[in-house]
């Protein structure tokens, strides 16, 4: 298990992260989680750009948990910016939205999103939900059968 590597949550609703965040430590995920309130602070952090320019500060993530509709730049701007970059083919990018909308999830799979999940509605499911998707995606023994779910 990778329990080392950061999570960069890309939210822009403060109740949510600070769901998340507490979901977090009930669920007992040791990774750092990270966070940025926009599609441009998420491209910004994983660029190294600008206030994220220090990588002992601001370390390249393991998993981004990225929502799709955000202020100023999207979920989807972050996906399709990301198809550009091969340095993060290998970043496992897990869209956790509110959007139940067929056409957001063939969208975000176009752009080559590894999971699409639904924000629950509980914290319990939402506790259950980080802790399935840090093993899908942070643990090398699982991944691959996640990928293919």
């Amino acid at each position: 298990m990778l329990n080392d590597v950061s999570i960069l949550l890309a939210e822009d609703d403060e109740n949510d992260i600070f769901l998340m965040q507490r979901a977090f430590e009930r669920a007992g995920v040791p990774n750092p989680l990270l966070v940025v309130h926009n599609g441009q602070e998420a491209i910004d952090y994983l660029a190294g750009n600008g206030k994220y320019a220090e990588r002992d500060k601001h370390p390249l993530p393991g998993l981004l948990l990225l929502d799709l509709k955000m202020p100023w730049m999207d979920g989807f701007d972050v996906l399709a910016w990301l198809r550009g970059q091969p340095q993060f083919n290998t970043l496992p990018v897990v869209v956790l939205t509110s959007s139940k909308l067929q056409a957001d999830v063939d969208k975000s799979r176009e752009l080559g999103v590894y999971d699409y999940r639904v924000k629950p509605h509980t914290f319990e499911d939402l506790v259950r939900l980080l802790d399935d998707v840090r093993h899908c995606w942070l643990d090398e023994r699982f991944n691959r059968y996640c990928a293919h779910k």
